[in-house]
């Protein structure tokens, strides 16, 4: 038999992140891809598709590092083989899948539940199997809650399914979720919907957190991989053996690096992380779903760090990924209309142990007879067409945002207070001035809408981040000089400071913006930037003094970076004896260890200030 029921996760916790009310203005980098054994495909891939600004979207922070016992919303798919759990309101994340008859977690089920600074918008939490959909880096919804409904297969067999609109790509993503009876593998059909009639980039990667120790070794049939090392450019390698040592044992690698496997044409998609036992977690999909990816932390100090403030101490963790291009730095355009899905499989594998640990060859021969035993292609197949026929949603067990009942999707619920504004826009041809601003929106008819009907700060303001998404920075800074030129608002002034034509003015801008709102600690934060950017350290000291809330670790950050930039080391130093914990701390931000440093020369860095992804002796 095969249940689907609510439930609740108790765990030890920070509070949740808040969304900001600051759009986040910066894009995402190209990449070209020269010199790194791409064929012109990937080129292609890798120059396209990077998004010129991540608005609608805001920040997501607010944590920090306090954490008490609590209770979060589950959904529970179990049979008599798994068990697996659900976090709906965190992007739909699978928390957990246990093999009951063994008791065996497969998956790196978290300890803690610790927000860090990895996502696009900065919150994010390690463990379990993160659906990622948008551009490159941890999907917006990373930290948000899905929909999620009760549905029910042809034979029967209740399906989990979670879905919303994605608003940076515009496009509804659907994840069902199955068990069958006597079912050894859970099945996970992703289907993408471009509900425009423009090409759109896409950007997908399942990525799966599994324990990690010394005897694992990760599976998959490839002998080539694009590396990445977060130190030098990505590179096309020989799969395992890459610079003298075997890469296919996680644990043994000093750095934290990225190897997508470059796996030949025709064959089957897969991935396995088995133990000194040979048993472990696969992943295993119909052809759709290209790439498959090994990431690890390394052994540096900064790595061994970074896996304790993910996941406190003695819990570390790799990741193994799968995804719809060969590359995380790659974007697939999605013709206007098209639906895109693939079909996924996860379950527990029991390989022989000596031909696990075996040659490379005889490894992944033996993984992938296993696996054929296990849940064989042709029933991957099956599945993907099962899905077409399940049925209406039945029940309610989570919900997400208005944003798809405020576009008009079909099966979305209706929207919410958040999208009260933008209805009205709609109803009456005006936006509504609110203050602070409504929450951004993206989309051809909303700018249209807009382009016609602007005539005061808000709505000018609101055209100015539209345009920006559009990459129209010039119509973007005019709909904010319009804006500001109606009312001096921090809003549009941000903007303007953005697409400054230098670091001074953009600093003026920032000022002028801050002393509009003292009291929003994230324009505070931007505002220090801008001024140690353009060099007016005594200028942010002087900011600083006037704080009210100086003892957030970024501000402190800001702190230490002004004084060591006007030669006050002793104030660095008393500042780094006191402490400074920044809980947002950036994935591959190198400040605090630099500063450490610049006073302490030749002094190993203290464990609380070393972030750094590479070698204790360089930087990233």
């Amino acid at each position: 038999m095969t249940s689907l029921r609510k439930g609740t996760l108790r765990i030890e916790g920070a509070a949740d992140p808040v969304s900001g009310v600051l759009p986040i203005l910066s894009g995402v980098r190209p990449t070209t891809g020269d010199g790194v054994g791409a064929d012109d495909e990937m080129r292609r891939n890798l120059a396209y598709g990077r998004p010129h600004s991540l608005v609608p979207y805001t920040r997501q922070w607010g944590y920090d590092r306090e954490r008490a016992e609590r209770e979060l919303p589950t959904v529970v798919l179990e049979n008599d083989l798994l068990t697996a759990t659900f976090l709906p309101g965190y992007g739909g994340r699978l928390w957990s899948l246990v093999h009951r008859p063994s008791g065996r977690e497969l998956l790196h089920r978290n300890p803690i539940l610790q927000p860090a600074n990895l996502a696009l918008r900065d919150a994010w939490i390690a463990g379990g199997v993160e659906w990622n959909l948008g551009t490159t880096g941890h999907w917006p919804l990373t930290c948000e809650p899905l929909h999620a409904v009760r549905v029910t297969a042809a034979d029967g067999t209740p399906v989990l399914r979670m879905f919303e609109f994605e608003r940076l790509r515009r496009l509804i993503v659907r994840i069902d979720a199955w068990l069958p009876a006597g079912s050894p593998v859970l099945y996970v059909h992703v289907s993408l919907h471009n509900p425009s009639d423009q090409v759109t980039p896409v950007y997908w990667w399942s990525n799966i957190a599994v324990p990690e120790s010394a005897g694992v070794r990760v599976l998959s049939p490839a002998d080539r991989a694009f590396h990445f090392d977060y130190v030098s450019d990505l590179r096309h390698v020989d799969f395992p053996g890459t610079d003298g040592a075997d890469r296919s044992y996680p644990a043994r690698a000093v750095r934290a690096a990225d190897y997508f496997l470059d796996l030949p044409e025709g064959a089957r998609r897969w991935i396995a992380a088995l133990d000194e036992a040979g048993s472990g977690l696969v992943q295993t999909s119909t052809g759709g779903l290209r790439g498959r990816k090994l990431f690890c932390w390394g052994s540096t100090a900064g790595g061994r760090h970074w896996q304790e403030w993910l996941s406190g101490p003695g819990s570390p963790y790799l990741e193994i990924q799968a995804g719809l291009a060969r590359t995380q730095l790659e974007h697939l355009p999605m013709p206007g209309g098209a639906t895109w899905s693939w079909t996924e499989a996860y379950g527990r594998l029991d390989v022989e142990p000596a031909a696990v640990h075996g040659s490379w060859r005889e490894a992944c021969e033996a993984t992938a007879e296993a696996l054929d035993r296990l849940v064989p292609p042709e029933r991957l197949d099956e599945a993907l067409g099962e899905a077409a026929a399940f049925g209406p949603h039945e029940e309610w067990l989570a919900e997400g945002s208005g944003w798809g009942g405020l576009e008009g999707y079909a099966g979305f619920p209706p929207p919410g207070p958040a999208q009260a504004p933008w209805q009205e826009l709609l109803s009456t041809g005006r936006l509504p001035v609110c203050d602070p601003p409504a929450p951004p929106i993206t989309g051809r008819r909303w700018r249209e809408a807009l382009e016609k009907s602007a005539d005061d700060w808000h709505a000018y303001y609101h055209l100015g981040l539209m345009r920006l998404a559009d990459g129209e920075d010039d119509a973007a800074r005019a709909a904010c000089e319009l804006s500001a030129g109606a009312r001096r608002t921090p809003w549009a002034l941000r903007v303007l400071a953005f697409l400054a034509a230098s670091p001074e003015e953009a600093a003026d801008l920032m000022l002028e913006a801050h002393r509009l709102r003292p009291d929003l600690r994230e324009l505070a934060v931007e505002t220090l930037d801008a001024l140690l950017v353009s060099g007016r350290c005594e200028a942010a000291l002087a900011l600083i003094e006037a704080l009210p809330y100086r003892g957030h670790g970024r501000i402190r950050l800001a702190e230490a970076r002004a004084a060591h930039a006007i030669g006050d080391d002793d104030r660095l130093r008393r500042l780094l004896a006191e402490g400074v914990q920044v809980d947002d701390v950036r994935e591959g931000e190198v400040s605090l260890d630099r500063l450490w440093l610049a006073v302490h020369p030749g002094e190993p860095v203290p464990a609380r200030y070393d972030f750094r992804m590479s070698d204790a002796g360089s930087s990233t």
